[in-house]
C-alpha cells in the first residue's frame, strides 16, 4: 500500500484546486515525507524546502499556476514545488548528471517561469512580469517567495520601492524562517491576518479615508498615522506600507487553514502591491532537521530514520577553503590590521574559524556583495588589510564597486575568490567561470591563481604585503592535492611564474590548479616520444612576460591552461604574444579554457573532461596544434 496515496493522484498542481483543508493538510504530510526520502537519495538542499512545504502547497491550491506566475527566491526551497508539478517522477535525479536542477529552470518546465540560485531575485523578476502583464492587458496573477535571509539583499528592497508604481496587482511573500524571531503567529495572530487582509476591512479602511479627505491636511495625516500606527501594533508591516504595499502578517506558515484563506484574499486585491509575512520553521516536520543547527541546510545522502548523513571519505588532504581560513588566521596573529568580510558564507568560506579566532575583527554583511566589497575599501582606505571572501559567482554581483570603488583608487583590498571554476551539482549558477577576465581586465589589480594548497599559502602571504593595490587570488571547491604547506609561507615575487617542468617540443603554461592535470599529460605526451614543458604562471596580472616570451621563444607551440571563460588568462597572453612579435615567427598556440556554454551541473571531474580541461583534453590541444600528420611525420605516435 502506498505510503502517499494522495500524493500520489496529483499529476499537476490543478489537481489540489478541489481539495478540502483537511485533505490539504494531508497532502503537505505527503509531500514533507516525500522531499525527505526523495533528498536522503541524492543530497541537495533540504531544511529550506521542508519549511515551505504547507505554503508550497497552499499557493498552487489557490492560485492558477502555471498562468499564475510563482517565482521562488534562490529556488533552493523548491523541491516541493518540483514534485507538485509533474517532476516527481525525476525528483531523485536532483543535481545528478542530466536530471533535475537543484534550482528553478526555465528549461525545465512551465511552471519555474524564471530561473534563480543568486538571492533577492524575486521580486524584480515578478514586478517585470507583472508590468508586462499590464501591457499586454491580462489579468493573471504574479507571486514572488523571498525569504528574511534573500532580504538583507539591498536588490529586494530596490524592487520594492519600484513596485507600488509599477503594477497595482503583485503579491511577495515574506518566508520568515529566522529561529531567533518570534513573533506572534497563534491564533489571533491568524485571525488578524484574514481581518485586515479581506473585503470588509478594506471597504472600512477607504470609507475612512473618503472621510479624513474632508479635514484639513494635518488632521489627514495625523489620521493616517494614527490608522497605520495602530495597525503597525498588531502586524509590524508599517515600514512595507511605506513602500506602498498592502502588509498582511504574521501569520503560522505551518497553519493550512489560515495560509489558503489569507492567501485567498491577497489573491483578489487589485488595488495595490500586497506583502503576506509567513512564518515557518526550516526543517519543519522532520526531527533531525529541527534539531540541527544548520537545519539540514545542505546535506549528502542520509538515512531516513535516524538523519544521519552519510560519512564522506576521509579527504586525502584538507579543502582549499580550510586552507585559506587557517593560513589567514595565522597572518592575523601576526598582524593586527587584518580583518576579514564575507556575504553571509561564514563557514562557505572557512570565515567561520577566523571569526571564532576572532571574532571583533569578522563581518558578516549579509548577502550584501556590493555593500561588502565598498566596506572592504573603507576599511583599506583608513589602514587596514582587509580580505572579503566571497564565492567567485557571488562576486559578480559587487563588480561595479570592485572597479569603481577599489580599483580606481587603488585600496589594498584583498579578494579570496573561493568556488574558482566548475562547482559539480550547484551548476551554471554557481560556476566561477568569468573572474580570470573580469578581474584581470582592471587597470592595477594583481591576480593570483594558485595550482595548489602550498601555493595558495604563498598567494595569502603576498596578499598581505600588497598595500598599493587591489589583489585577488581564486581557488576551487574541494580538497587540495596534498602538498606540503611551509608553517609560515613566503611571499611571491609580483609577476612571476615558474618552470615545473622542462621538455623541448611544445610548453603547456598552465593558471590555476590545473597544474596537475598538465603534469599528467605531459606524462601522456612522454609516452608518445613528445617532451613537454610545463610551467605554472602564479599570476595573470601582472604577466610574467620574460617567462612567456622565453616559452614561445624556445618551443614549437605554447598551450595555455585555465579553469575559466575565454577572455581570461589565455587572452591576455596572447595579447602580450602580439604586442611583443612573439607571434610573428610561427609559433602555435592554443588557449584551452571552459567551453562557451553554460555547462549543466554533473561531478566536477567529467565537467572538466567535458570541458577539455582535464589530461587527455590538454593532449589533445598539443596535438591539435602541432596536427596529427605532423605529428605523424616527426614520428610521434598519434
Amino acid at each position: 500500500m502506498s505510503s502517499t496515496p494522495l500524493l500520489d493522484t496529483i499529476a499537476s498542481p490543478a489537481d489540489t484546486r478541489g481539495l478540502s483543508i483537511p485533505q490539504l493538510r494531508q497532502l503537505a504530510d505527503e509531500l514533507r515525507a516525500e522531499t525527505i526520502d526523495a533528498v536522503s537519495q541524492t543530497g541537495g538542499h533540504l531544511g529550506a524546502g521542508l519549511g515551505v512545504v504547507e505554503l508550497t502547497v497552499a499557493l498552487h491550491h489557490v492560485y492558477e499556476t502555471p498562468d499564475d506566475v510563482l517565482i521562488w527566491d534562490v529556488g533552493h526551497q523548491a523541491y516541493p514545488h518540483k514534485i507538485l508539478t509533474g517532476r516527481r517522477d525525476r525528483i531523485r535525479t536532483l543535481r545528478q548528471g542530466g536530471g533535475l536542477s537543484g534550482f528553478t529552470k526555465r528549461a525545465e518546465s512551465p511552471y519555474d517561469p524564471f530561473g534563480a540560485a543568486h538571492a533577492a531575485t524575486s521580486v524584480s523578476a515578478a514586478l517585470g512580469f507583472a508590468a508586462a502583464r499590464d501591457l499586454k492587458g491580462q489579468h493573471n496573477k504574479v507571486v514572488a517567495v523571498i525569504g528574511d535571509g534573500s532580504m538583507s539583499a539591498g536588490m529586494a528592497y530596490e524592487a520594492m520601492n519600484n513596485a507600488a508604481e509599477t503594477t497595482k496587482q503583485l503579491t511577495v511573500i515574506l518566508n520568515d524562517n529566522d529561529m531567533s524571531i518570534a513573533p506572534p503567529v497563534g491564533g489571533m495572530s491568524a485571525y488578524m491576518a484574514r481581518l485586515v487582509s479581506g473585503g470588509g476591512y478594506r471597504s472600512i479602511r477607504s470609507l475612512g479615508k473618503s472621510v479624513a479627505k474632508v479635514f484639513p491636511k494635518p488632521m489627514q495625516e495625523a489620521a493616517r498615522k494614527a490608522e497605520e500606527y495602530a495597525r503597525g501594533m498588531v502586524t509590524g508591516g508599517t515600514f512595507f506600507e511605506e513602500l506602498g504595499f498592502y502588509y498582511v502578517g504574521p501569520i503560522d506558515g505551518h497553519d493550512m487553514d489560515a495560509l489558503v484563506h489569507v492567501l485567498q484574499n491577497a489573491r483578489a486585491i487589485t488595488d495595490k502591491p500586497v506583502l503576506v509575512h509567513v512564518v515557518t520553521q526550516k526543517g519543519k516536520g522532520y526531527a533531525p532537521a529541527e534539531n540541527a543547527a544548520d537545519k539540514h541546510h545542505a546535506v549528502v545522502k542520509f538515512d531516513v530514520v535516524t538523519g544521519q548523513q552519510a560519512k564522506p571519505t576521509p579527504a586525502a588532504a584538507p579543502s582549499y577553503t580550510k586552507v585559506f581560513a587557517l593560513e589567514l588566521i595565522k597572518r592575523a596573529e601576526l598582524d593586527p590590521k587584518i580583518v576579514a568580510i564575507t556575504a553571509a558564507m561564514p563557514s562557505g568560506t572557512g570565515l567561520d574559524l577566523f571569526g571564532e579566532r576572532f571574532p571583533e575583527r569578522t563581518f558578516d554583511v549579509g548577502i550584501a556583495e556590493q555593500h561588502a566589497v565598498t566596506f572592504a575599501a573603507g576599511l583599506a582606505a583608513d589602514g587596514m588589510k582587509p580580505f572579503a571572501a566571497i564565492y567567485s559567482t557571488f562576486l559578480q554581483r559587487g563588480y561595479d564597486q570592485v572597479v569603481h570603488d577599489v580599483a580606481i583608487q587603488r585600496l589594498p583590498v584583498r579578494f579570496a575568490m573561493d568556488r574558482a571554476g566548475l562547482v559539480g551539482a550547484d551548476g551554471p549558477t554557481h560556476a566561477g567561470s568569468f573572474d580570470i577576465g573580469f578581474m584581470g581586465a582592471l587597470p592595477g589589480m594583481i591576480l593570483m591563481g594558485p595550482a595548489d594548497e602550498a601555493e595558495l599559502a604563498h598567494a595569502i602571504a603576498t596578499a598581505v604585503e600588497i598595500d598599493d593595490r587591489p589583489s585577488a587570488f581564486r581557488y576551487p571547491r574541494g580538497e587540495g592535492t596534498g602538498a606540503e604547506i611551509p608553517a609560515l609561507a613566503d611571499p611571491l615575487e609580483i609577476g612571476k611564474g615558474r618552470i615545473v617542468r622542462e621538455g623541448t617540443a611544445v610548453a603547456i603554461l598552465s593558471f590555476g590548479t590545473r597544474l596537475g592535470e598538465a603534469l599528467k599529460a605531459a606524462d601522456m605526451l612522454a609516452a608518445r616520444g613528445l617532451s613537454a614543458t610545463v610551467a605554472d604562471a602564479r599570476f595573470a596580472k601582472p604577466l610574467d612576460v620574460d617567462l612567456i616570451l622565453r616559452l614561445a621563444r624556445e618551443h614549437e607551440a605554447l598551450i595555455t591552461v585555465e579553469e575559466g571563460s575565454v577572455g581570461g588568462f589565455g587572452s591576455f597572453v596572447l595579447q602580450s604574444l602580439a604586442e611583443h612579435g612573439a607571434l610573428d615567427r610561427g609559433l602555435k598556440v592554443r588557449s584551452l579554457v571552459l567551453p562557451d556554454i553554460f555547462q549543466d551541473h554533473d561531478k566536477p571531474d567529467l565537467m572538466y573532461a567535458q570541458a577539455g580541461l582535464d589530461a587527455e583534453g590538454i593532449v589533445r590541444g598539443v596535438l591539435a596544434a602541432l596536427g596529427m600528420d605532423n605529428a605523424v611525420a616527426k614520428g610521434w605516435r598519434a
